[in-house]
């Protein structure tokens, strides 16, 4: 994962001046925190990026710690002027090494799961549950889904530069689809310097894959939130548009407590409900 720090330093300086501001998406993951996570209290974000859901949450009354390796955590604290003070804590570090004191009421990842080995998802899944999480609390993490990613396969985008949005780059897009190892490969570079070219690597799990990863975690899927679609994770969805073919990302909420197999986990899973999804992809 030596790629991440980079691409994410590097894409938040093309997009940072547009993007690094609290947006209605920002608050549709609050009100999805609440809705499937807890309703107050210590909640603790994962690749929190610029910040801008840290401090919606932090603004609607939770306490947040925030985590980011690159150096899109260095727009927070501009955002953050009017959080209280205490209410928001960010950390510029390596979510797989940083020391945080828990536990926490929530957990949540948005729109970054699956950027590395499925061995490097798991190593994560088992500190989001044994040192993070208390018995009964909920992880909502946003999980890449392998059959929109496919269907993008060498799709290639040309983007102006916007400067009056804040879009002062021109920049082109590549995507491809490696089915075998179900990992989408998004490679971005400016026109006028395309030998320095960067990318992202997205493995993607279907709700059963991820299932499968959980087995052991202490984690188990019990709902899933694709787009305005709310599914459990046991029932049949056959031609689930949502999941088909348009949303390139799932919310799985996880719940801490349940040691066991994919069957467990699945057993496990409460009715669904109607619900609001979000989300962009990720860079």
């Amino acid at each position: 994962m030596s790629w991440v720090r980079e691409f994410y330093s590097r894409s938040g300086s093309w997009w940072g001046k547009a993007e690094a501001r609290v947006t209605d998406r920002d608050h549709r993951r609050v009100n999805l925190l609440r809705r499937y996570g807890v309703a107050s209290g210590r909640i603790l974000e994962l690749g929190s990026g610029y910040g801008t859901t840290a401090v919606a949450a932090a603004q609607a009354g939770f306490e947040v710690t925030a985590v980011e390796i690159s150096d899109r955590a260095d727009f927070t604290s501009g955002l953050a002027q009017d959080v209280d003070p205490g209410a928001l804590t960010l950390h510029k570090a390596d979510f797989y090494t940083v020391e945080l004191e828990g536990p926490f009421d929530a957990v949540c990842y948005w729109n970054g799961f699956g950027v590395g080995s499925d061995a490097d998802q798991r190593r994560l899944l088992h500190r989001i549950a044994s040192q993070w999480l208390g018995p009964g609390a909920t992880a909502l993490v946003d999980v890449f889904n392998p059959f929109v990613w496919a269907g993008w396969d060498g799709d290639e985008e040309h983007r102006v530069a916007d400067t009056e949005s804040g879009y002062d780059y021109e920049l082109r897009e590549r995507i491809q689809f490696d089915p075998v190892t179900c990992t989408a490969f998004d490679t971005w570079w400016e026109p006028a310097a395309p030998d320095r070219a960067i990318g992202q690597s997205l493995r993607c799990y279907t709700p059963a894959d991820l299932a499968l990863l959980l087995d052991g975690t202490g984690l188990a899927l019990t709902t899933i939130v694709a787009g305005e679609h709310v599914s459990t994770a046991s029932s049949s969805h056959p031609g689930l548009v949502s999941l088909l073919r348009e949303e390139f990302e799932y919310l799985a909420v996880l719940r801490h407590g349940t040691v066991g197999s994919a069957k467990t986990a699945q057993s496990s899973a409460p009715s669904g409900v109607a619900g609001v999804g979000s989300g962009e992809v990720a860079g």
